[in-house]
């Protein structure tokens, strides 16, 4: 999703309560086609947010962002898909974290990142969050990753986690990916541990399995499953890549058409989007992850982690 300037297009809606707030980091996305460079705006569960706000749910987003003139582009282009902003905060001193991306022939990305001193990394740290904290307690729905997480100091990490209690306490419902990027982490022992924590504090869980396997090698869905619902998760979807998603009872939920994708980025977190949304309308898991699969099938066949609606 490309940067729009502020003030070019205004929001609907972004003054209802929001039904869902995540938490993560929104970063400056650096891409190359056709022989020019374009700079957007994406990140794990701001991806998610935007999806969920396109499909009409009221969804607010927690993070930081600097005083620059990107991060005012940024809170725009979010703003102007529908995005509730109001829980976005400004550091004095930092600015959003930029990475860039090169796709092969196979529609599969890596990754450069810039963000060790984004803003977003100390959110928790910020005087306004105190303030925020308690409207965020609020959420009917309140989702987070483990990529959150892994942005933080330690006491931003036991903020987080805290804050999500506090939403269960509340009445609310709290949802987490396990989204496990390595060179976030000291070692996979660090990983899951805060993972761990996070799930003791999670109502539904949406892992992907090569996550899973990544920081418990050789485990299949089922232990995995099995493992997330010992550490108290009530609903544990495991993502399974193009095979689908597998429910809590096992049964297999496949995409409803093999797709040769463009671009794979981005389809864990419009799988989450499309399942979330679903499921807070009250379907069944089956008609849920159905609307997973569509949304993440039509994210892979165009380009970009958010891709713009057509």
């Amino acid at each position: 999703m490309e940067l729009v300037r502020p003030g070019t297009r205004q929001a609907e809606g972004k003054h209802s309560a929001p039904v869902v707030i995540c938490c993560g980091e929104g970063m400056l996305e650096l891409t190359r086609a056709d022989g020019q460079a374009r700079l957007g705006t994406a990140g794990d569960t701001l991806n998610t947010a935007i999806h969920l706000a396109r499909q009409g749910l009221p969804t607010a987003y927690l993070t930081a962002l600097g005083m620059d003139s990107f991060s005012d582009e940024m809170l725009a282009t979010w703003a102007a898909e529908g995005l509730d902003c109001r829980l976005v905060l400004r550091h004095p001193n930092r600015q959003p974290g930029l990475y860039a991306v090169t796709t092969d022939e196979r529609g599969e990305r890596s990754f450069t990142y810039w963000r060790g001193e984004s803003a977003a990394r100390e959110m928790f740290a910020l005087p306004d969050m105190a303030r925020l904290m308690p409207h965020v307690a609020q959420a009917r729905l309140f989702y987070f990753s483990l990529l959150s997480l892994a942005i933080l100091p330690f006491e931003g990490r036991q903020a987080l986690l805290a804050l999500a209690a506090a939403v269960r306490k509340g009445g609310g419902q709290v949802a987490f990916d396990s989204n496990y990027r390595p060179a976030m982490w000291s070692t996979p022992a660090e990983a899951r541990q805060w993972r761990d924590a996070a799930i003791a504090v999670a109502d539904l869980g949406l892992p992907t399995l090569d996550d899973e396997q990544r920081l418990e090698p050789g485990i299949d869905a089922a232990a995995a499953q099995r493992t997330w619902t010992a550490l108290g998760c009530d609903l544990t979807i495991m993502k399974l890549g193009p095979a689908g998603c597998r429910l809590p009872d096992g049964q297999i939920i496949a995409p409803p058409a093999v797709l040769a994708p463009v671009d794979t980025a981005g389809a864990g977190d419009a799988f989450n989007a499309g399942f979330i949304a679903a499921w807070l309308a009250g379907t069944s898991l089956e008609a849920a992850a159905a609307a997973g699969h569509r949304l993440a099938g039509w994210t892979i066949m165009r380009p970009g982690a958010l891709p713009a609606r057509d």
